[in-house]
């Protein structure tokens, strides 16, 4: 059987008998796919909130310590008799 005789084969059982859909399930299916849309929005808000707040940590850092910075040489003697 190719690909076009499975299609047509699929269509006429499908024609034959009605789908069964169980009362409710729309529903349910409604309040599930939003419970798990509201679920990833408060998990992606929670994430950027995070990034955003390990950046502004990071700048204050970086603000404070200047890391870039080279600190003194604490090795060399002091200059004396001159």
């Amino acid at each position: 059987m190719n690909r076009p005789e499975r299609e047509a084969a699929v269509r006429r059982i499908m024609e034959r008998t009605p789908p069964h859909v169980p009362t409710g399930l729309h529903t349910d299916v409604v309040r599930r796919g939003s419970r798990i849309v509201r679920r990833r929005r408060t998990v992606r808000r929670l994430l950027w909130l995070l990034l955003c707040a390990a950046t502004v940590a990071f700048v204050v850092w970086a603000a404070v310590a200047r890391p870039w910075v080279e600190p003194p040489s604490q090795t060399t003697p002091p200059l004396t008799g001159w």
